[in-house]
């Protein structure tokens, strides 16, 4: 009796397992399942057999390059989550409410519901105090948002490494039809940007995902290309910084470097000491108008040295502030 209950019990993890991978990726031959089972394929085919038997949909291919996917159902299969996915979601839906992307508020507050009412106590645990240890900003910039519905085609896509038509809408409002093979999506503070390589256009692009309209799938698969240097968010962020005007500021700040650190988000490639009181900050490239309203929480006594055009914009911001203080203690009429 207890070698029969061993085996049901090896065979039940072992379907739980083979659905697992299924759920990973989106289709696997038979040998790789096989493989990460420890199984041979016939045992394979009889676990799948199973698997539909109980209701899910996993369609099978023939041929050389044949192999298993789990398909869409009429209802969706439990997902098996490993414990640090199961905190990575919980996690990613708390902070989904006050996101970029369109709508996920009150969903997300639903769905973490349900996530946490399963969670084991250990997980709750370790979600609930990295709750209670974030304070957000109240009153943070709003950005421009995107659809859930177009994240999940950009993502699917990228794992598929699916070809994509699109219409985008650059920065003065012209829309152009493109077909794409997106590699990645990138997330920078509160927007979204799509790596790919637009096949129009012969080469890689940064797109931002809230200019994207009508993304189809076209069923078509690309093979598989890399971004220039292999990172796609390397690659980003060279794009992004190509469309501004290369501005470095040079500004002699009157506290040391270390000081500064402590005071200020700055890289350790930005700062030169100069001696115990004063050190040397390159911000990095960016608008002069950015680089001046973050200067202006700096708190600390600096000069501009470069470019002049930073030193002016510095004494207008001033002048509207020290304007708009003069009118608060202005006594009322």
């Amino acid at each position: 009796m207890a070698g029969i209950l061993g085996g049901v019990t090896d065979t039940s993890a072992r379907l739980l397992q083979l659905l697992s991978l299924l759920q990973t990726r989106r289709e696997w031959t038979g040998p790789e399942l096989s493989e990460r089972l420890g199984v041979s394929a016939r045992t394979v085919r009889r676990d799948v057999e199973r698997l539909r038997g109980l209701g899910y949909p996993v369609h099978a291919t023939l041929g050389s390059i044949g192999g298993y996917r789990l398909e869409a159902g009429a209802a969706m299969p439990p997902l098996l989550l490993d414990d640090e996915e199961a905190v990575a979601i919980a996690i990613g839906l708390r902070a989904a409410a006050g996101g970029a992307v369109a709508g996920m508020a009150e969903t997300s507050v639903r769905a973490l519901a349900k996530l946490e009412q399963v969670l084991p106590a250990r997980l709750r645990r370790r979600v609930s105090a990295l709750h209670a240890a974030t304070v957000p900003i109240a009153g943070a910039p709003a950005g421009p948002t995107v659809e859930p519905g177009t994240l999940t085609v950009l993502a699917a896509a990228c794992r598929d490494r699916e070809r994509l038509r699109l219409v985008y809408r650059d920065k003065d409002g012209a829309r152009t039809r493109r077909l794409v093979e997106p590699h990645a999506l990138v997330a920078a503070g509160r927007r979204w940007y799509l790596v790919a390589f637009d096949t129009g256009r012969d080469g890689w692009r940064t797109l931002r995902v809230d200019r994207l309209e009508e993304a189809e799938p076209t069923g078509v698969r690309a093979a598989p290309r890399e971004p220039p240097g292999g990172d796609a968010a390397a690659f980003a962020r060279r794009s992004l910084a190509a469309g501004r005007p290369e501005v470095r500021p040079v500004l002699l700040v009157r506290v040391s470097a270390a000081e500064l650190a402590d005071r200020f988000p700055v890289a350790g490639h930005e700062v030169e000491p100069v001696d115990d009181r004063s050190c040397v900050l390159r911000p990095a490239p960016a608008s002069l108008e950015y680089t001046a309203l973050r200067l202006a929480f700096l708190e600390v006594d600096f000069e501009v040295r470069e470019p002049p055009e930073l030193a002016a914009l510095l004494h207008d911001l001033g002048s509207r502030l020290v304007r708009a203080a003069a009118r608060e203690h202005r006594p009322a009429r």
